[in-house]
Parts: C-alpha cells; structure tokens; sequence
C-alpha cells in the first residue's frame, strides 16, 4: 500500500512506475502551468475538480470547468495560459514512464506553433 497526502504546492503527489507497479502515472495540480509542450507517446488526461484553467491545444484556447476530462493525443501541443485561484485538476499518463525516458518524453514546443506570442 502506498498513501499520499495532499499539500500546498502547485505540483502534488504523483503514482507511477518510478515508485510502483501501475501501467498508467496519477497525479493533481493545484495550477495550471504555462509550458508549452507536447508529448510523443503519452496521452494525458486531466480530470477537474474544481476552478476553471484555460489551456491552449493547437490552435485552440478551451475553457475547463469542474467535471470536465480533456484527453490529450501523443503530439497535441498544449499549455495552460490561465487557472483561477482555486483551481485543482488530477492528471492521467498513459503509458507512464520513469526517469530519463519520462524527461524526454515531455517535448518543448515553440509558443508559434500554439498561435502564442512569445515570451516576455
């Protein structure tokens, strides 16, 4: 058995292959974060609890709401561009990987290609 207790950070617990058994990595964000990214061979799932986070897929700026599950295909750019203060949303991996192999999986994408100016 393995427990987590939640805590204030932005970035909470997290369940995965690193540190058990399980095909799929679990965790939850207190925030969404602006980090334009994409990924080659996960899909992620992000469930919210609560609040409300615009995120930008492609060229699309959805809004999500509690009760909402967006699925994000392996290569989808995205990033959160906003999340009220009490946002919360738990996230799904799949298939989860660790270490290095998790790390590279996680693909930098230039905020062009979301229709995004640049960083200031």
């Amino acid at each position: 058995m393995r427990i987590a207790h939640a805590n204030s950070a932005d970035k909470g617990w997290y369940a995965g292959p690193w540190n058990s058994n399980l095909a799929v990595g679990v965790g939850y964000a207190n925030a969404g974060i602006d980090e334009p990214h994409a990924h080659s061979r996960i899909t992620e799932i992000y469930l919210v609890a609560r609040g409300t986070a615009e995120i930008r897929v492609e060229q699309q700026t959805l809004t999500l709401r509690p009760g909402d599950m967006l699925a994000l295909e392996p290569g989808e750019a995205h990033t959160f561009l906003t999340s009220s203060p009490d946002y919360f949303h738990f996230v799904i991996h799949t298939p989860a990987f660790s270490g290095e192999v998790a790390r590279q999986e996680k693909l930098p994408v230039a905020r062009a290609r979301l229709g995004l100016p640049p960083e200031q």
